[in-house]
């Protein structure tokens, strides 16, 4: 009897709302707002992102220096310091990128009405991984472990955008392979320079390619319009890490005509801010400028 007792008032006190020490509230709110800037910031600016005055600010801040949470940098600006850092490590090695994905796909797929598939970078190319399928599916040759072209597909093309050059070279040369793959004469060029005295033959991307992606990489999101599939339109989109580098790319699929597929419209808006929230919580920001 005592025992349920504790235990029923153990969850009655989990119910009701905390309180917490309200000096590190306002310590909190000062890391937020430090966070939010992603930059180093001045006290004056710090104090004004989190809504104080400096003054009742600086002692926050000296015992976050004191503890290692924040470090100054060479002209006095507060930024993260290396128990910040630690921390932040940790909290990056416990993340598994597809698991913290499914929530998203999920709610990508009830918010669109379309059908909504996570892919990843395999020893093989992209490959599909996850595929939640709208209420009206698509009848299109799309399931788990499908591996997509590089030239000729959304998602395929997100992923050619933001690897490394020699990796997304490498997956070139067996694009043939891949749905709707191409040929690889398709895609490189072949440029002869002098080097030495001696002619040197180097390939180089297609400069119709090399613009495409660099496109990619200035919008943060593909399309593919009633290509490789007649019918189907893909909106894709890039997931990062704290390094900036691509961890998977989510994609949302309708028939043509059935959604906006313009980058502006709200699909689009609503894939971009599922990516954005995934990629800051694998530690990627976007760089801001100070102007």
């Amino acid at each position: 009897m005592t025992d349920s007792l504790d235990t029923s008032n153990a969850v009655a006190a989990d119910a009701k709302p905390q309180r917490g020490i309200q000096s590190l509230d306002s310590t909190g709110e000062l890391l937020a707002a430090l966070v939010a800037a992603a930059r180093p910031l001045t006290l004056r600016d710090l104090a004004a992102a989190a809504g104080m005055p400096p003054a009742k600010a600086f002692p926050h801040l000296v015992s976050l220096l004191k503890i290692g949470l924040l470090n100054r940098d060479a002209s006095g600006c507060f930024e993260a310091g290396p128990l910040a850092l630690e921390l932040g490590l940790i909290g990056l090695q416990r993340l598994s990128p597809t698991r913290e994905a499914e929530p998203e796909v999920v709610e990508l797929a009830a918010s669109t009405g379309m059908s909504v598939a996570m892919a990843v970078l395999g020893p093989l190319g992209p490959t599909v991984v996850r595929l939640e399928e709208s209420a009206r599916p698509l009848h299109v040759s799309l399931r788990v472990g499908t591996v997509m072209s590089l030239v000729n597909t959304a998602i395929g093309r997100v992923f050619a955008a933001y690897v490394a050059d020699d990796v997304r070279n490498g997956l070139l040369a067996q694009d043939h392979l891949r749905l709707a793959g191409a040929d690889a004469t398709e895609i490189f060029t072949t440029v002869t320079a002098a080097a030495g005295g001696k002619e040197a033959a180097s390939p180089q991307l297609a400069k119709h390619y090399a613009q495409r992606l660099a496109q990619i990489r200035a919008d943060g999101i593909d399309t593919a319009l009633s290509r490789p599939v007649p019918g189907i339109n893909t909106l894709a989109a890039p997931v990062l890490d704290h390094t900036g580098s691509i961890c998977l790319v989510l994609a949302v699929m309708g028939p043509t005509g059935s959604f906006d597929s313009e980058l502006a419209g709200g699909p689009a808006q609503t894939l971009r801010a599922a990516t954005l929230r995934l990629s800051r919580r694998f530690g990627w920001m976007a760089v801001k400028s100070e102007g």
